[in-house]
């Protein structure tokens, strides 16, 4: 395939977020890469996709910068950009969840390789802990793992209390990419956990490296693929159609912008339905009209992806 799509993260100090920003977003347009990208004090956090070589050159540049030197892209090939605008960022944290004085360069959960993750998460003393949110882990999840009523990973703080009966446990984290990890692990420790781990690289990661052994249902993405399969190992379905209860790992959302409701949908239902998870959305007056995929990119207000005044030069050697 002739493109890539990147995953990646990296907390480290940025003193001045603004101007990174600027250089950074100067040189995303340069290569031609497409995707979401935010920038904070306490680091860099992005999905983008573009051609190969671009994507290849997109690396050695940003992991040329000492700051970033450490930082782990996590590289799928697909068959064109898999999203549809450029946005650079600033945001007081890389993933929002309310807890700005955590910083996982100081202190952090262990990080597990995709092999150990797989080799010890089955053990008796060891609980797995999901940390994204409902709509992610109903689509796919590892086997047996703990999960959280969350709508937003920024209602993981006040969910811990749920976890007080594993603390003399080794409670192994897991996400997307290993971003949420970083801080929800962090988060465990400041809250008396003693045995904190976190799966690095996350799910994608384990994917690539592991198999995705023991990971049922579709891993969500958060661009244009929506979902992805993980598991090459023993593959299955965990989702549901909303409507007819079939299983369905086809993730839309609701046509009506006013539910927006993000859910499994089958082909038929879809159709049926005409992209809504209800009559009621169905009927809606503000119903979005339905193309068959249920993605409706977001209106970008009012950004202006051509802002910025510097140019990225890589660090000298």
């Amino acid at each position: 395939m002739d493109y890539l799509v990147l995953l990646y993260y990296c907390y480290t100090p940025i003193e001045n977020p603004e101007q990174f920003r600027e250089e950074h977003h100067r040189l995303c347009l340069s290569l031609n890469l497409l995707g979401r990208i935010i920038v904070a004090s306490e680091g860099l956090n992005g999905t983008v996709s573009g051609r190969r070589a671009d994507c290849e050159q997109y690396m050695r540049l940003v992991k040329a910068d000492p700051r970033f030197a450490t930082l782990e892209f996590k590289v799928e090939e697909a068959p064109a950009h898999t999203f549809q605008k450029l946005h650079v960022r600033v945001k007081p944290e890389i993933v929002h969840v309310g807890l700005p004085h955590i910083k996982p360069y100081e202190r952090t959960g262990i990080h597990l390789s995709p092999t150990e993750f797989r080799d010890l998460k089955d053990q008796e003393d060891v609980v797995v802990l999901d940390v994204r949110s409902d709509y992610e882990h109903n689509l796919g999840r590892f086997k047996n793992a703990i999960t959280l009523d969350i709508e937003n990973f920024r209602e993981f703080p006040e969910k811990v209390q749920e976890l007080e009966q594993f603390k003399g446990k080794k409670v192994l984290t897991y996400c997307t990419g290993g971003i949420k990890c970083e801080k929800a692990s962090a988060f465990l420790l400041e809250q008396g956990f003693e045995n904190v781990y976190q799966l690095h690289g996350g799910i994608i990661k384990y994917g690539l490296e592991a198999g995705g052994e023991d990971f049922e249902g579709k891993c969500y993405v958060f661009d244009g693929r929506v979902a992805v399969d993980v598991n090459s190992v023993n593959p299955s379905v965990i989702s549901q159609c909303h409507h007819c209860h079939t299983p369905s790992d086809r993730m839309v959302n609701c046509a009506n912008p006013h539910c927006n409701a993000h859910i499994p949908l089958c082909e038929a239902c879809g159709q049926q339905l005409d992209g809504a998870c209800s009559p009621a959305c169905q009927e809606h007056p503000d119903k979005r009209p339905y193309d068959g995929t249920g993605a409706y990119p977001k209106n970008s207000n009012n950004y202006n992806p051509e802002q910025g005044l510097l140019s990225y030069r890589a660090p000298a050697r």
